[in-house]
């Protein structure tokens, strides 16, 4: 099959795709076309062969690690972090050809993308930003701390409190308090926040991201109280007494 796909892609002219359905869709193609011309010897086999039940084979390989205090596993030579509830627990990994699933005391956990090729590492600062807080003196020295910025706007807001409040624990502290606010209510409201104040030259500190993006209170209905008529259930007493009678 590996053969085949080689030769079309060859005749193809290219190895690009627009997107992973569309490369699959190609392959579908293929294999049907080339089915196609065996289809008369298939049948013929088939007509002579006894039903065969067999369970489908599993897609994944499941594998047992233990989450490191930075809260981050390692899968295939790549690094992911996890929620940091799970630091130091054991956790049990469904490994896809596609993606990660992550499952702690039989409870399905999170879904992520698996990383292709060696030494990469896919961190999310919603995953560890609560343990940050905590300890803000950590965050000058994380290894990944470059993805703690998810996006050029979070970088920049950086740099203005780095500006304001010099290089140090104050700068750290309002920008991973902002960086929880990201987290805790909406990432885009957050990033528009730190844009209106950027544009606007103003320190984007995190006493002023938060009077910006506040939680939005859910909204109780109002629903008027039931009134039971009573009057019903003896509706229903003298239908069943026509009926018996």
């Amino acid at each position: 099959m590996k053969r085949l796909i080689e030769q079309h892609l060859l005749l193809r002219g290219s190895r690009d795709f627009e997107s992973v359905e569309e490369y699959e869709r190609w392959v579908q193609n293929i294999l049907r076309e080339t089915n196609a011309l065996r289809f008369k010897r298939v049948t013929e086999e088939l007509a002579a062969m006894k039903p065969l039940r067999v369970d489908r084979l599993p897609e994944y390989r499941t594998t047992q690690v233990r989450v490191t205090s930075r809260s981050t596993i390692r899968i295939k030579h790549n690094t992911y972090s996890l929620p940091s509830r799970l630091t130091r627990e054991n956790v049990k990994v469904r490994i896809y050809e596609d993606r990660l699933e992550v499952f702690y005391g039989g409870t399905h956990q999170l879904t992520m993308e698996r990383l292709l090729g060696r030494n990469g590492h896919r961190i999310d600062y919603r995953h560890i930003i609560w343990s940050l807080v905590k300890k803000p003196g950590a965050f000058p020295r994380y290894v990944y701390r470059e993805d703690l910025f998810p996006s050029l706007l979070f970088r920049r807001a950086y740099d203005a409190l780095c500006e304001a409040f010099g290089h140090g624990r104050e700068a750290d502290l309002h920008y991973l308090r902002i960086l929880h606010q990201a987290a805790a209510v909406s990432e885009t409201e957050v990033e528009a926040a730190l844009a209106l104040m950027l544009e606007a030259k103003v320190t984007p500190d995190a006493d002023r991201v938060k009077e910006l993006v506040q939680p939005k209170q859910p909204e109780v209905p109002e629903m008027a109280p039931y009134v039971v008529d009573l009057g019903e259930y003896d509706g229903l007493l003298e239908a069943e007494g026509e009926a018996q009678s």
